[in-house]
């Protein structure tokens, strides 16, 4: 879980990508209280800075919830997208972003895995 989260590539699963919303939500709410409560001028460029690099991870596992849904990460960007990706079902098997995250292996790639998995 968490393998190269500020990467743009690959897909992840509903559950990391839950736990990466309630940990932007956390530290937004954290540092809003900091910066309402203890307001200067520095700490406000200090939240801005650490806030950055939290925009740019959400993007990233955001635009890898897209890929393990079959859609481009572009679609992150469509405003209330990420609620829906919050309870859409993945792709099973492999598709042309990456393996399944869950560990499913396509049909065509190994015979009777599926099968197996049914039973």
């Amino acid at each position: 879980m968490f393998k190269n989260p500020f990467s743009f590539k690959g897909r992840i699963r509903r559950l990391e990508y839950n736990l990466s919303i309630l940990i932007y939500v956390v530290f937004i709410i954290v540092s809003t209280v900091i910066t309402v409560r203890f307001y200067t001028y520095e700490l406000s460029i200090i939240l801005l800075v650490i806030r950055l690099p939290l925009i740019w991870f959400m993007l990233a596992q955001g635009a890898k919830r897209c890929h393990d849904v079959g859609n481009s990460g572009w679609y992150i960007i469509i405003p209330l997208y990420s609620l829906v990706l919050m309870f859409l079902e993945g792709d099973m098997g492999e598709n042309q972003r990456g393996p399944d995250p869950k560990g499913f292996q396509s049909a065509g790639a190994n015979p009777g895995v599926l099968d197996d998995l049914t039973q």
